[in-house]
């Protein structure tokens, strides 16, 4: 039985290092049996990819005619995620035989001129990534090529399989890690003779289950999309290990089942994860797909899931942020989000959050973080979590401060407060939400409160200085398939879905409501998509400051809709 050791150099040379150790590894041939294709794609992706449409991180170089490794590289981002070979699930969604010839071709290219340790691919995430995908689809990779060909694929898959039983170790915690030891497991128990090489793989992916995946079924980064990627990582892992005849660790087992009704609570009627944190919506199918692999049956209960609360009724959804953003390593890429919320109504997003802009650039990810981005209130030029200099963590993270859920014959009741502005301005911000027993009207009352000796003068020395009072806004992000118009002479917002229902949207008329423009950005698309945000502005000139407001379907809007018009992921022709 082969043993895993780590080698301590680090970097690119480290890996380098490793890669050329694995070339001496004996070359397994063949696979133990006829792995099946996992790994779901986009149709439309895979056509934009024939055509020579490369769209890698939120940037898109144009080559027709010319492999995916010729293509210029615009930086470093758009290159590693080329060298994951996802794009082999999009080739493989569209199926004929140009994809095929393409899979194919940039694969064997990608043998001869990487294979032996070059270029930007040599990570251990990355690795565990690529593994994946040319175990997923080896009929795919494999058909019509000669034996010479054959051999080198299995040469390329061997050698990556010796150089991940090395660096798995130097994968960072957390997702990537979980990457690089699925990948391993899934690839040196496929090849003929090379299932000694997971025993520490094994035993790592149990310590990382204890770990990573709290009891509630949640990961660090509080990223739903995330611990979609990580609970289909360990249905793989488990479904190779059972293919094997080798037994399914109880952590990974028991992480699995802590999992599955996690991502449930995080659902929206139509499918989606919310989106919060970094993360999408998820590739269609993707989660039903990894549900029904699990074969953990039932939903999750009353209580916050992963730092979200989810209220459900007819065919409603609303889903909370009502936890603090994550902090140290998993908070480099978390939102001010605290109490914000979304809601979909059956198939359709209404109530969005911006959504991740790190593929749109550096000032598009910083924007999409802060609180003005998602669907709840914001002071003035103030997030309610706030970033240091130059650090991509969180410095000051909005505390929760109070949390109650209830449910009554009138139904679902939400109520909540978080201090994100206490030591700044001596303000909480409090936010009531009920969501009837229909799914046909969301009530929400949002209060500013200075509520102890302490917060009142901090507040008071503030006004002094302000006497106007300290402004701010409840911003309601709509998706950007909603048909939205101001109505009732500008004190109400009319919006209509695609699926003929009609919501109504109307306040107290303490706050001044517009109808500002908005952004939503989306994994998949060259630039922000515009749309627009419903916003509620007023100042706070008091120790106590409440807004009232309602979302609700409109009286001839019908209980049931049949709404079958779905569009596919647009991707840029």
């Amino acid at each position: 039985m082969a043993v895993i050791t780590h080698d301590r150099p680090t970097g690119s040379f480290g890996n380098r290092l490793a890669v050329w150790r694995a070339g001496f590894a004996r070359p397994s041939l063949t696979f133990r049996s006829q792995p099946e294709p996992r790994s779901i794609g986009l149709f439309a992706r895979g056509r934009q990819l024939v055509a020579g449409n490369f769209l890698f991180a939120g940037k898109l170089v144009q080559a027709p005619g010319v492999a995916v490794w010729d293509a210029p590289a615009p930086d470093a981002d758009f290159a590693a995620e080329a060298q994951g070979f996802v794009w082999l699930d999009d080739l493989a969604a569209f199926g004929d035989s140009v994809a095929r010839k393409r899979a194919q071709d940039w694969t064997y290219g990608w043998i001869a001129r990487f294979g032996r340790g070059q270029g930007p691919g040599w990570t251990p995430e990355l690795t565990g990534r690529r593994l994946i995908r040319w175990v997923n689809h080896s009929v795919l990779l494999l058909q019509g090529r000669d034996k010479a060909q054959a051999d080198a694929y299995f040469r390329a898959l061997t050698v990556q399989t010796h150089y991940l039983a090395r660096r798995w170790s130097r994968a960072t915690p957390g997702l990537p890690r979980f990457e690089a030891l699925t990948g391993l497991i899934v690839a040196a128990l496929a090849l003929e003779g090379k299932a000694g090489l997971v025993d520490g793989a094994i035993a790592a992916l149990s310590r990382d289950c204890q770990r990573e995946v709290d009891a509630g079924g949640g990961i660090p980064t509080r990223n739903p999309e995330d611990l979609l990627e990580v609970f289909t990582l360990l249905n793989w892992a488990a479904q190779a290990l059972i293919e094997a005849g080798r037994a399914v660790p109880k952590e990974v087992t028991d992480a699995i089942v802590r999992i599955a009704p996690t991502l449930r609570a995080l659902r929206h009627a139509d499918g989606g994860l919310a989106r919060f944190h970094g993360g999408g919506r998820g590739i269609e199918g993707r989660l039903d797909a990894a549900l029904a692999a699990s074969g953990v049956r039932g939903g999750g209960g009353g209580l916050p899931a992963m730092g979200f609360v989810r209220l459900a009724s007819g065919r409603t959804t609303v889903i909370v942020d009502a936890a603090s953003p994550p902090d140290g390593r998993a908070g480099g890429e978390a939102h001010a989000s605290t109490l914000a919320f979304e809601l979909t109504s059956g198939r359709r997003p209404l109530i969005v959050s911006s959504g991740s802009g790190r593929p749109f650039g550096e000032d598009w990810h910083l924007a999409g973080r802060a609180t003005a981005s998602h669907s709840t209130l914001s002071i003035d030029g103030s997030s309610s979590s706030r970033l240091g200099k130059g650090g991509a963590e969180f410095a000051t993270r909005a505390p929760m401060t109070a949390l109650q859920l209830a449910q009554d014959a009138s139904g679902h009741h939400l109520s909540s407060a978080h201090g994100g502005w206490q030591a700044s301005h001596g303000l909480t911000h409090a936010r009531i939400l009920t969501l009837d027993g229909q799914g046909r009207r969301l009530t929400g009352t949002d209060m500013l409160e200075a509520r102890s000796p302490s917060d009142r003068k901090r507040l008071a020395g503030i006004l002094a200085q302000n006497p106007e009072g300290i402004g701010f806004a409840i911003r309601f992000h709509l998706h950007p398939d909603v048909d939205v118009a101001l109505d009732m002479g500008g004190n109400a917002v009319s919006m209509a879905l695609k699926s003929g229902e009609i919501w109504v949207f109307r306040h107290d008329g303490v706050a001044k409501l517009t109808l500002d423009p908005s952004v939503y950005l989306e994994k998949g698309r060259l630039q922000p998509r515009a749309t627009r945000q419903i916003v509620l502005s007023a100042p706070a000139g008091s120790f106590e400051t409440r807004i009232g407001w309602t979302l609700a379907k409109a009286q001839d809007t019908p209980l049931a809709i049949r709404d079958l018009d779905r569009e596919e992921l647009s991707v840029p022709d």
